[in-house]
């Protein structure tokens, strides 16, 4: 792999960071999966069915905010929140980037092994 893809590689995944520290929580994955059908949800009903207060659910609902995989929404007096389907798709991309550059090197580390 050449050194112009290495660092296209390493500056796509690099600007994703905030992304996956995001997702490198429990409660946020949680929350996200709360959030996966697409509704709009309040910080009233994502406490629902929780232990946590409504500020531990607002601190990692800025956290995902910030990584962009929710999207607040004012209605009234009330902030709904829904998942951000293209962040996750951006997961996704890094993800596969990432499999695809150990399945490169594996391949010449078997190329170099077998011969």
């Amino acid at each position: 792999m050449s050194k112009t893809t290495n660092t296209r590689i390493f500056k796509s995944i690099r600007r994703r960071v905030p992304l996956f520290a995001a997702l490198g929580d429990e409660t946020r994955v949680t929350l996200l999966i709360r959030l996966a059908d697409g509704q709009l949800l309040s910080i009233t009903q994502l406490t629902d069915e929780t232990q946590m207060s409504r500020q531990a659910v607002t601190k990692h609902l800025r956290i995902l905010e910030d990584a962009g995989l929710v999207r607040g929404k004012r209605q009234g007096r009330q902030q709904l929140f829904q998942i951000e389907p293209k962040s996750i798709d951006d997961a996704k991309d890094a993800l596969d980037l990432i499999s695809r550059q150990w399945d490169d090197a594996l391949a010449r580390l078997k190329s170099f092994v077998e011969d």
